[in-house]
């Protein structure tokens, strides 16, 4: 029996366990998981220290070793999101809706665990415990699958989880890591109907593409970030250059964080070139249409192709458009459907953005580096969908739950 198939099955025996568990336990469960992590959290380190030198020797980008790199503060951090998960209400058991029909059925409906679902996720080792957090949290068992250039960090957390479930109520077997790096255990485990009830991928946009083509199982898609910022012609420049600056560069390698910035002509004018300046000193490398070009003599051309790129790099595209339809028109054929923002001080102007452009946040005058299950209140997040099926945007304990209708009556039959 392969790997992926032994700990789906392992995964699968816990799930009416798991199912029957009260919020106590599971809540005790994960702060005995957070002291854990805080406990370890040198082992850690020095397991993260492999992946990191693998990376350096692979050639790994500055951005995405940033993304890989675990600190003290960070791990600190990654524990902090467990215990504000505990902090939140448990939708397990909620009551969604009740419904008393003439012939006396009481029908109540109510929030049930998904079951099993599979993670497959790239190079961040903190989504290994937002991911398992979230799940024990709802009830629902998880089988994680990482990328190899965190396969150490990944493993040592696991292990360390391991431990600190042996003393809890939730069976260790419900969290489990396929440790396998070829392409074959994600063409496996996507393919596990019966076992796995859903399938969430978190990463570039040609893994999301891999799993929803090719998977049997149901998936939850997250996308992609190409993010826009548009800059009208009213807006605020002070205000436009905080927010150009904070979607950019304070950190680059996330899916929220823009990738073109799409400029009112008349504000280009009077105060690209400002920004700009601003940009070059964070070290951004701008990729401009002609009209960019004009304005910034040191900027780089924009091919079709960079605009249809997510960079989680220092670059970006920045495009002059001579009106609010001609930005609506970049958005909706470059945009991902994720996060994408207006600033202007012009109110109809706002109102009709947020009205028009199809993404799961749509902002005025706000940072898309806000989308973001903390930010939003979740306690964490187990992605970000961009699909509008079941979930959309950050995905917090809710969306990791389905429904279950229970029906009482007295002996009714029907005719």
């Amino acid at each position: 029996m392969s790997e992926v198939r032994q700990k789906a099955e392992l995964a699968r025996k816990t799930a009416s366990i798991l199912n029957s568990l009260t919020t106590e336990q599971k809540n005790q469960a994960l702060l005995n998981c957070a002291q854990a992590l805080i406990d370890h959290s040198e082992a850690i380190i020095e397991a993260n220290k492999e992946d990191l030198q693998r990376g350096r020797e692979n050639g790994t980008s500055v951005s995405l070793l940033d993304r890989l790199a675990l600190t003290e503060e960070r791990i600190s951090g990654i524990a902090e999101g467990l215990r504000q998960i505990v902090e939140l209400p448990d939708p397990v058991g909620e009551t969604l809706e009740t419904i008393d029909r003439p012939n006396g059925l009481h029908i109540v409906k109510k929030r049930v665990p998904l079951g099993v679902i599979g993670i497959i996720y790239e190079a961040r080792p903190n989504v290994t415990v937002d991911a398992l957090g979230l799940c024990l949290k709802t009830g629902n068992a998880v089988v994680l699958r990482g990328g190899s250039s965190a396969l150490s960090s990944n493993r040592k957390i696991v292990e360390i989880i391991h431990e600190s479930l042996s003393g809890s109520a939730v069976p260790r077997d419900a969290v489990q890591l396929i440790e396998d790096p070829n392409r074959s255990s994600v063409d496996e485990l996507i393919k596990l109907n019966g076992l796995i009830d859903v399938v969430i991928p978190r990463g570039g946009s040609s893994l999301i593409q891999t799993v929803v083509q090719n998977a049997s199982v149901p998936v939850i898609e997250t996308g992609a970030g190409i993010c826009h910022t548009y800059l009208d012609a009213s807006a605020d420049p002070s205000m436009a250059a905080d927010i150009t600056m904070n979607a950019k560069v304070q950190r680059p390698s996330v899916c929220n964080a823009m990738e073109t910035l799409l400029v009112h002509k008349d504000f280009a004018q009077s105060h690209l070139a400002d920004i700009a300046g601003k940009l070059r000193e964070a070290s951004v490398e701008l990729r401009g249409c002609d009209e960019t070009l004009r304005l910034i003599s040191w900027a780089k051309p924009a091919a079709e192709e960079d605009y249809a790129t997510e960079y989680n790099d220092y670059i970006l595209n920045i495009k002059i458009v001579d009106s609010l339809d001609a930005a609506l028109r970049h958005i909706d054929r470059f945009g991902t459907k994720h996060s994408e923002c207006i600033v202007t001080e012009n109110g109809p102007n706002a109102e009709r953005f947020q009205q028009e452009v199809d993404a799961a946040a749509v902002y005025h005058n706000a940072s898309t580096r806000f989308t973001d299950g903390f930010e939003f209140g979740f306690g964490a997040e187990i992605g970000i969908s961009t699909q509008k099926l079941h979930a959309r945007g950050p995905m917090g304990l809710p969306a990791l739950t389905s429904s279950k209708y229970i029906i009482n009556g007295s002996g009714q039959i029907r005719k």
